[in-house]
């Protein structure tokens, strides 16, 4: 089955990193993605930008667009992973390795009941252009 890690974190904290800070956390987070790729568990994953560079779009017809951030909760939704466990125990282990390497994240996990894979997508690293 697939599950939705999602990655919550004080977004002022993870800011205020210095790059060397940041590159150290990283490197333990890809020890955990290099060993769930080759368990073949690790699907995309994402890190994503600032919730200042974020807008939500909601309302009756086309919506109105409103500029973020939005949630009133002192952690925000930074990042996500998508693994295929054969049990939600194996899931919740995942998570827990993911946050032994980022010991200050909350790490929600919810099974996918609808996974469409569409087009793969390039790597990339740091701002996407238009983003």
């Amino acid at each position: 089955m697939f599950y939705a890690i999602l990655a919550y974190h004080v977004e002022q904290t993870v800011q205020s990193w210095t790059p060397q800070e940041d590159a150290a956390l990283m490197g333990e987070l890809h020890k955990v993605h290099d060993r769930l790729t080759r368990e073949g568990a690790l699907g995309p994953a994402a890190r994503l930008g600032p919730t200042a560079g974020a807008v939500t779009l909601r309302g009756p017809g086309d919506g109105m667009i409103t500029d973020g951030p939005f949630a009133e909760t002192k952690e925000q939704l930074l990042g996500f992973y998508v693994l295929d466990c054969a049990t939600r125990d194996e899931a919740i282990a995942a998570a827990r390795d993911l946050r032994r390497a980022n010991p200050t994240a909350v790490y929600e996990i919810r099974p996918i009941l609808l996974y469409l894979p569409g087009a793969p997508l390039p790597v990339t690293e740091g701002p996407v252009e238009g983003a």
